[in-house]
């Protein structure tokens, strides 16, 4: 009995405007680290177009982005075994004009 007072205890009440709940459309990502954090920007880039727009940036923290990658992985690992391998297509590099260059 003590056991189910304790998972009440334990859930957490996520809620999801209409807006949200739409998603954003990202077909790149870009990720950069420091010390403290991992910041991951989404973006969506039209093919043949000469400038790209992040759409949102998730910042998280060193154990928050381990526990994405293997959240990340465990999930691709079952939608693969429930509709086949994703395919991984060789693209050219992509190049990046991304913010200020950094100065030592």
């Amino acid at each position: 009995m003590a056991d189910k007072e304790d998972q009440k205890q334990k859930q957490i009440n996520i809620e999801l405007d209409e807006k949200t709940a739409e998603g954003v459309y990202s077909n790149l990502a870009i990720i950069n680290h420091s010390a403290s954090e991992f910041v991951v920007d989404f973006i969506s880039m039209m093919p043949g177009a000469p400038k790209a727009k992040v759409k949102s940036r998730i910042v998280l923290t060193p154990q928050h982005a381990k526990k994405f990658l293997k959240a990340l992985s465990d999930n691709v690992a079952r939608f693969e075994q429930a509709h086949g391998p994703i395919q991984d297509y060789e693209q050219p590099p992509i190049p990046l004009n991304f913010g200020p260059t950094g100065e030592a």
